[in-house]
């Protein structure tokens, strides 16, 4: 058998099947919408994602899983026109008044998730995908971002499969295994006759010595599902313990992965 004979779309599919870990729905993020502000969606993490694009040649961007405007909104000032597209309409309010607040009109905003009919989502000279790609079928994502992209795609996918420590579930007791990670769309790209490039973004470190135990324990249930009392107490314990903790809690680390979609 050679790497030809690999289907990693299948392979895909059935490790996030095994992960058993669905996509939060759209009210999961509704939920948090509302206590988003302009200083939020400033952070290393975006300045580092929008330092590594090329934006030459281009007038137009689509953001797919904008959230509230993390990536677009800073860039719409330099493209004569930009596409938000999320599946929370909350989260869309929230950018539309992030939009307004900024004097950009040349936003708009559609209401769409992964799995809907992206007919009507118009063309662009770049498509971006930040931090949104947590989805059942990555080869029907790639497909779709790659359709929609008159010259470049830019998307970041989590390295390692979690977004807690790894060490917590296990300490919880949860069997949680990871979501499959960023070398799956690698090799599903080079299937589809793509050839893209690669980079690293670190951005906060992995939650349980990060922040206040109010913080870590929010992360850790959105990571993991609602937390029993016995879970909090031995969460309480782990983190009072992890500043001295050898080694380290490891850092949040995002593969950046682009290509082109037109020749030169």
């Amino acid at each position: 058998m050679t790497i030809a004979a690999i289907d990693f779309g299948r392979l895909y599919r059935d490790h996030f099947a095994a992960a058993s870990h669905a996509p939060k729905p759209a009210s999961a993020w509704n939920s948090r919408a509302s206590g988003i502000g302009l200083k939020d969606l400033q952070s290393p993490y975006a300045d580092a994602f929008i330092a590594r694009m090329d934006l030459s040649g281009a007038s137009t961007l689509l953001d797919v899983g904008c959230g509230a405007g993390t990536i677009c909104l800073p860039l719409a000032s330099r493209l004569q026109r930009v596409y938000a597209l999320d599946y929370s309409d909350a989260m869309l309010g929230v950018l539309r008044d992030h939009a307004a607040s900024l004097a950009l009109g040349n936003v708009e905003t559609l209401h769409k998730a992964w799995a809907d009919d992206w007919d009507d989502v118009p063309p662009c000279d770049i498509v971006v995908a930040s931090r949104s790609t947590v989805v059942e079928d990555m080869e029907s994502a790639l497909r779709k971002l790659n359709g929609k992209a008159l010259r470049r795609v830019y998307l970041t996918n989590l390295v390692g499969g979690s977004f807690i420590d790894p060490a917590i579930p296990a300490m919880l007791g949860r069997k949680q295994p990871p979501l499959p990670d960023y070398i799956y769309i690698v090799n599903i790209l080079y299937r589809m006759g793509v050839h893209p490039r690669l980079d690293y973004i670190e951005s906060d470190k992995l939650p349980a010595s990060a922040g206040d135990f109010a913080s870590v324990a929010r992360q850790v249930s959105w990571s993991l599902g609602e937390l029993s009392a016995d879970e909090l107490d031995r969460l309480r314990d782990w983190h009072a313990g992890s500043a001295s903790r050898v080694p380290p809690a490891p850092a949040m680390r995002w593969a950046f992965i682009s290509w082109d979609t037109t020749p030169g």
